[in-house]
């Protein structure tokens, strides 16, 4: 029998290539085998041997539907910038039931509460969808959709199911939003299981179901005992940049005075356009600047500078160095008059914590 049992469940692991990975034989006897148990008797009556008398008792292996649908290992949340799209959250389903199973997969917003990971919910993804990752390449296997449905999941099988949502724009650093996937346990040919309940009498020749399935609460996802279905949780986190931008000007010269320069015609004026990243935001990437210089002042040529050091940001920063970059719409990092009277140019990535500046010069006309 075992090893029959055995070349059987590898048949079917072949042929659902595509749905499980290798069984690990813990589901038990096949629903619907007949277990026989025959009994000999030998007696004797006056010294003389009689004939056996013998009896025999069959039943049937009922079915067992138990299954478990969890965040997939490696555990914890992802993490996701604002705007991203297609993000996953990667989930597996286990049949430790002894019969092969359909199910039927369904995402969920979480609304307020503890996430999965310790988080509390606060926004919810768009777009939230499923799809099936048999292979488990963190990549669906088709186009995901609202619900799914995965057909005969053989006994002792797992597959990998993603969950995919899009980031809004609008979301902030630190926010966490919390997802739910339930997975309802259905037979192999798609219909509902009728249960049996503890009333039902268990009857030899007929193979009854049980839902054994646990009552499952907490930051794990919630549902009922012996309900057929199973559900788990997880979340996205995050991480975004939180900038701030601050502009400051200083008069370097005014032509007439040796200190406490005046804003006065042929004044030179520095500006200062410093970028801070708040400590514990995403590292910024693509920084680029742009500012129209302003009226009644003309530009100083050959004085944009890139990259400046900034110490404490704000309306009271001081600006220094930097690299000197071109006036010309070339291969640096800066440039002046593209669009017309307007200096540009661009940071490198600012961690959180830093911050980075640049700087030009322009003339009081």
């Amino acid at each position: 029998m075992t090893s029959k049992l055995k070349l059987l469940v590898a048949s079917s692991t072949v042929s659902l290539a595509m749905l499980c990975s290798a069984p690990a034989f813990a589901a038990g006897t096949t629903q619907g085998t007949s277990i026989t148990n025959n009994v000999n008797v030998n007696f004797q009556v006056g010294g003389v041997a009689q004939t056996q008398a013998s009896a025999s008792d069959v039943f049937v292996v009922d079915r067992k539907v138990i299954f478990s649908l969890a965040e997939k290992a490696p555990t914890g949340t992802t993490n996701v910038s604002p705007g991203q799209t297609g993000q996953i959250t990667t989930f597996v389903l286990t049949n430790t039931s002894n019969d092969t199973l359909d199910f039927t997969i369904t995402p969920s917003q979480l609304v307020g509460g503890t996430a999965a990971h310790g988080g509390t919910d606060a926004f919810n993804v768009t777009n939230l969808l499923v799809c099936l990752d048999a292979n488990a390449d963190n990549t669906c296997d088709s186009a995901a959709t609202a619900t799914l449905t995965i057909n005969d999941l053989i006994a002792d099988a797992n597959t990998t199911i993603l969950v995919v949502g899009d980031i809004p724009l609008s979301a902030t650093n630190g926010q966490v939003a919390g997802i739910s996937l339930s997975a309802a346990a259905l037979n192999s040919n798609g219909t509902a299981i009728t249960a049996a309940t503890d009333a039902t009498v268990n009857g030899a020749g007929t193979v009854e179901t049980i839902f054994a399935d646990t009552a499952k609460s907490g930051n794990g996802g919630t549902s009922a005992a012996r309900d057929g279905i199973d559900v788990a949780t997880d979340d996205y986190t995050v991480q975004a940049a939180v900038l701030s931008v601050f502009k400051t000007s200083r008069i370097i010269s005014d032509g007439v005075s040796s200190s406490n320069f005046k804003s006065v015609p042929g004044a030179v004026v520095e500006y200062c356009i410093s970028v801070a990243n708040a400590a514990g935001g995403a590292t910024a990437t693509n920084i680029s600047i742009s500012d129209l210089v302003p009226t009644n002042t003309t530009y100083q040529a050959g004085t944009i500078r890139v990259n400046g050091t900034v110490t404490s940001p704000g309306a009271s920063q001081t600006c220094a160095a930097g690299t000197v970059v071109t006036d010309a719409s070339d291969a640096d990092a800066g440039s002046f008059g593209t669009p017309a009277n307007t200096v540009a140019g661009t940071l490198n990535n600012i961690a959180g914590g830093s911050s980075s500046a640049l700087i030009f010069r322009a003339t009081i006309n």
